[in-house]
């Protein structure tokens, strides 16, 4: 699917799928309750989600209709606008979906720290490897940082031009970026007393599988110097 907003909404909806079944009301509401940087999202932009989610394989829909009220925003096109019923099709995560979920939940460059998308992947943190989920969370860290520096550098030249009431402004976006970093700081400090040193680290499937084909180089007997 296409970057940016688009592809915020595949990460959550697909995250949301995954917990469990739903119709698109549902999901919706499961939207705007976990995630409330979505608040703004109406059927208008979830329905071509699904639409395009359902053509790329990655989820299938399955149910019938019942006879109740449709929510009054629905449009004419999406599955709950038929007349006098409520969808009951239910969207479920193919593979092919769940794979495209790991795919997305491994992404921790730039993109999965950025204003619009953090906190969608923090949400689904549960999900996520430990290491992706300590990179994700310095990435941010790094660039609030960067912003307060800028803003701070901002203020201190025009604060002598800046009424009082724009300089309180000013001052409450920097005290709230500051407790964002404070609270990133302690989220960090978990995650790297959770993970295990790297001598103590689990080999991956892959390693293991690699160790386990025959022909495969295995540590010989360690010698000692008594042994010679």
């Amino acid at each position: 699917m296409a970057s940016g907003r688009s592809g915020v909404l595949e990460l959550a909806v697909l995250g949301s799928l995954h917990e469990t079944p739903l119709h698109g009301y549902e999901l919706r509401k499961r939207l705007n309750t976990l995630l409330g940087m979505f608040r703004a999202f109406s059927y208008g932009s979830l329905y071509p989600c699904l639409r395009q989610l359902l053509n790329d394989g990655l989820i299938t829909e399955d149910g019938a209709c019942s006879r109740v009220s449709d929510p009054p925003d629905a449009p004419a096109e999406s599955p709950l606008a038929l007349p006098g019923r409520r969808s009951k099709i239910v969207y479920k995560l193919t593979a092919e979906g769940k794979e495209r979920l790991q795919e997305l939940l491994t992404q921790a460059g730039p993109s999965a720290w950025e204003d619009e998308s953090f906190g969608v992947h923090f949400a689904f943190f549960r999900h996520t490897e430990a290491e992706v989920r300590l990179r994700i969370l310095e990435g941010r860290r790094s660039r609030l940082e960067e912003r307060l520096d800028g803003v701070r550098t901002a203020l201190a030249r025009t604060r002598e031009r800046l009424d009082s009431y724009t300089l309180e402004l000013q001052r409450h976006g920097l005290e709230s970026v500051e407790r964002e970093v404070r609270w990133l700081n302690e989220l960090i400090a978990t995650e790297r007393r959770a993970s295990p040193p790297a001598e103590e680290r689990q080999p991956t499937q892959e390693e293991a599988s690699r160790a386990s084909m025959p022909g495969a180089e295995k540590p010989g007997p360690q010698i000692t110097p008594e042994d010679n």
